[in-house]
C-alpha cells in the first residue's frame, strides 16, 4: 500500500498570508517522509462538510502549480475536477501543462461533481446528473485524444456536449502515453463502468460497501475487455495519529482493513491539516509498516 496526501483545508494558522509557507512546509514534508501523490480539492467554494462555505478555499489547479514548484518527485492531481466546471479542451491544456512544469508529474483526478450550490453561486456550468455523466465521458475522450501524440488535432471531436474542431496540443505531456487518469466516485451503473473504460485509477468513498463496488468494478472490467488488476484501486480517508502518534495503531488497522480489501493507495486528510509533525509521524510511524500490506 502507498499514502496519498489529500489537502482539502485553507485555514491556515496565521491567514491569508501565511497559506503559501504553510502549503509548502506540508507539501515538502509529505515529498521527504514518503508520500507517493498530494491531491487537492477542486472546488471553488469550501465543502459543507468541512466546516461551511464560507471558510477559505484555493483554486486547484493555481495550488497544484504553486506545489509543483515547491516540490521534485510527488504526484500531482486535482481530487477531483468535477468535468462541467472547465471547458474540456482547456482541461486538457491545464494537465498537459502542469505535466509539463512539474517534470512529468501530473494526474487527471476527474468526476462528475456533486456540489451544486457552489457552481450555481459562481455561475459554473453544472446540467442534470445524466447530462453531468454524458460530458464527463465525453470529457475524457477529447483529453485522450488531445494526448494522442503530434496528429490527435487532425480529427474534429464532436459529441454530445463536447465539440473540439482542431484539439490541437502543443506541448504534448511528459508522461506518456498520457497523465493518469482517476475517476472519482463509487456510482455502480456509471462511475464505475467508466473507471472500467478509461480509467487507469478510481477513487472511491470509503463506505461498507466498498468490497461490493469493487467486485461491481470487476464485472464491468470483464465487460470491458479490460484487466481489472491495470487499475490502481484508492480511497480517501482522516488520518488523526494525535499530537504523539498515540492513535497509530487505531489508524493501522484501518490501513490493513484497507489493504484486505484490494485499496492499493489511500490519500490521508491529516489532521490538524497544516501541521508537518503529523507528517513525520505517519513518515516514521506509518508509511514504512504499510509498504508491506
Amino acid at each position: 500500500m502507498k499514502l496519498g496526501l489529500q489537502i482539502v483545508d485553507y485555514t491556515a494558522p496565521g491567514g491569508p498570508r501565511e497559506l503559501a509557507k504553510a502549503l509548502t512546509e506540508v507539501a515538502r514534508t509529505a515529498e521527504a517522509v514518503g508520500f507517493k501523490a498530494i491531491g487537492v480539492a477542486d472546488h471553488v467554494w469550501q465543502n459543507p462538510h468541512m466546516g461551511g462555505i464560507e471558510l477559505e478555499h484555493l483554486e486547484a489547479y493555481s495550488v497544484l502549480s504553486y506545489l509543483a514548484a515547491q516540490t521534485e518527485r510527488i504526484k500531482l492531481l486535482a481530487l477531483a475536477t468535477p468535468a462541467t466546471f472547465r471547458a474540456p479542451g482547456l482541461l486538457a491544456k491545464i494537465v498537459t501543462s502542469l505535466d509539463v512544469l512539474s517534470g512529468g508529474r501530473a494526474m487527471l483526478g476527474v468526476g462528475a461533481g456533486h456540489f451544486e450550490p457552489e457552481a450555481t453561486g459562481l455561475g459554473l456550468y453544472f446540467p442534470p446528473v445524466a447530462e453531468r455523466f454524458e460530458a464527463l465521458e465525453e470529457t475524457i475522450q477529447l483529453c485522450l485524444r488531445m494526448w494522442e501524440g503530434e496528429r490527435g488535432d487532425e480529427r474534429p471531436f464532436v459529441g454530445k456536449h463536447v465539440n473540439a474542431q482542431r484539439p490541437l496540443n502543443l506541448p504534448q505531456s511528459l508522461t506518456r502515453p498520457h497523465p493518469p487518469i482517476m475517476i472519482a466516485g463509487s456510482g455502480a451503473q456509471k462511475t464505475l463502468r467508466l473507471v472500467a473504460r478509461y480509467g487507469d485509477a478510481c477513487n472511491l468513498y470509503p463506505m461498507p460497501d466498498m468490497a461490493e463496488k469493487l467486485e461491481i468494478l470487476r464485472r464491468h472490467c470483464e465487460e470491458e475487455g479490460r484487466n481489472y488488476d491495470e487499475i490502481e484501486k484508492t480511497c480517501a480517508w482522516v488520518f488523526n495519529v494525535g499530537p504523539n502518534g498515540e492513535k497509530v495503531g487505531e489508524l493501522l488497522e484501518k490501513l490493513d482493513y484497507f489493504a484486505g480489501l484490494g485499496i492499493q493507495t489511500v490519500y490521508a486528510r491529516a489532521e490538524p491539516a497544516h501541521d508537518p509533525r503529523v507528517l513525520e509521524i505517519l513518515g516514521r510511524d506509518v508509511i514504512p509498516v504499510v509498504v508491506g500490506l
